[in-house]
């Protein structure tokens, strides 16, 4: 089929770099807009973009899909189907029915589950066991279209989110060469959603990678998965901010009624402190603003960090 494939960042390459290498014909690539990137705000194309340039394909980069514009690049590209891996913006109602097969979109997760912008990081957030990919036919909703085929795959121990999101990338590209085979095949039935199980994540922000040190230790455990590597966690002590690398949870935690935040023991394995419910984290690796990450050890080298003390 020609395809009409709509990407922006990272997790898009995968889905683009394995359409080309299968029997169907990428006509068009829709991404965002060029923008500033790093300390010196270099003007910089996505990275869905510069893999569309290496391949020479056609290129378009509006700011909006709003317009008869859009809807006039697909007709021109002759593309049958689009293709949706994290484009960045919700594509409009209009543009919807325009190729044959309509519009095809990657999600990482096992919809209902996790919709929204932020799948990947509140699948370990939440602690779940399984995460997944989905390819579901786009409606004019929030990842609510008809699901389209599923690939399950389990997270491992200690996974964070930087790294399961290339596995799901490239697990993904294999499920989006699977769908487009099998819609043009007439062997896939789009099936609609449950009804039950639905979550919807928020877009991720600066300030959920404060340290809530109420919270229940397996859960800021999971926050630091899930919010590496942005926002991250961190937490203030002695009156600065100190940022948060390495987290384990205590068990069995030790005894005592501390107040959340309170450090119940120093060794050269951790700072152990008191979370929620009477739980506990070791702390494993900081790093104090303006200077470098470093282990526990050598942390507590410059900061003789004491019994009592508190952080938050």
């Amino acid at each position: 089929m020609k395809v009409a494939f709509y990407g922006t960042p990272d997790f898009a390459v995968p889905s683009l770099e394995r359409l080309l290498a299968s029997p169907h014909q990428v006509v068009l690539v829709v991404s965002r807009p060029d923008k500033p990137v790093g300390r010196h705000q270099v003007v910089t194309p996505p990275p869905a973009v510069e893999a569309a340039q290496r391949a020479g394909l056609p290129i378009a980069q509006p700011k909006s899909l709003k317009g008869q514009e859009a809807v006039e690049a697909v007709l021109r590209a002759g593309a049958e189907v689009a293709v949706v891996v994290a484009y960045g913006k919700l594509i409009p109602g209009h543009l919807l029915g325009v190729p044959r097969f309509g519009f095809v979109n990657l999600h990482p997760s096992l919809l209902p589950r996790h919709r929204g912008p932020s799948p990947i990081q509140w699948a370990l957030v939440c602690g779940d066991r399984y995460t997944g990919v989905t390819t579901m036919q786009l409606d004019e909703g929030m990842d609510t279209g008809p699901i389209l085929l599923q690939e399950r795959v389990a997270i491992e121990a200690g996974e964070t989110a930087e790294t399961l999101e290339p596995r799901l990338a490239a697990l993904g590209a294999e499920l989006v060469v699977r769908t487009l085979d099998g819609l043009e095949q007439g062997s896939i039935t789009p099936r609609p959603q449950p009804t039950d199980g639905v979550n919807v994540t928020p877009m991720l922000r600066r300030n959920f990678g404060e340290v809530d040190w109420s919270m229940p230790s397996r859960q800021l455990v999971n926050r630091l998965r899930g919010f590496t590597p942005w926002p991250g966690l961190h937490t203030s002590f002695r009156g600065g901010r100190l940022k948060v690398f390495g987290l384990e949870d205590v068990v069995p935690p030790p005894r005592g009624d501390e107040a959340p935040g309170t450090v119940v023991a120093v060794e050269m394995a951790g700072i152990v402190v008191r979370c929620g419910r009477g739980s506990a984290v070791r702390l494993t690796e900081l790093q104090r603003e303006g200077r470098r990450r470093m282990p526990v050890d050598a942390f507590l080298i410059g900061e003789r960090v004491t019994r009592g003390e508190t952080f938050g």
